[in-house]
């Protein structure tokens, strides 16, 4: 807190530091069906990597079991996870997209 004075009265101020709102990672899970280039232009699509990074992604996903696929605002994860989501299921595959805070 700092003090001030305007007009001979003692003014105090309060300093609020805001919290930064919390952040999630958007995770796609592996399964055993949807096809690897699917992830990739799930990847590129959706999250806007290169067909590298998009590939390195995939790649993670198949043997490690999860990739991470962007950090963000929690709306902005939620609205991806559901995009995913949407467009896996029109297309017959039942790959999992789930956000986790960071």
């Amino acid at each position: 807190m700092g003090t001030q004075q305007e007009n001979g009265v003692l003014l105090e101020q309060e300093t609020l530091l805001a919290k930064p709102p919390p952040l999630y990672q958007v995770v796609l899970l592996n399964d055993d069906f949807t096809p690897m280039e699917f992830v990739v232009i799930i990847l590129q699509e959706y999250f806007h990597k290169d067909r590298t990074a998009a590939t390195e992604i995939m790649l993670q996903v198949h043997h490690e079991g999860k990739g991470t696929c962007g950090v963000f605002p929690k709306d902005i994860a939620s609205t991806k996870v559901e995009l995913v989501l949407s467009h896996a299921r029109s297309h017959g595959h039942p790959l999992q997209c789930v956000m986790e805070e960071v």
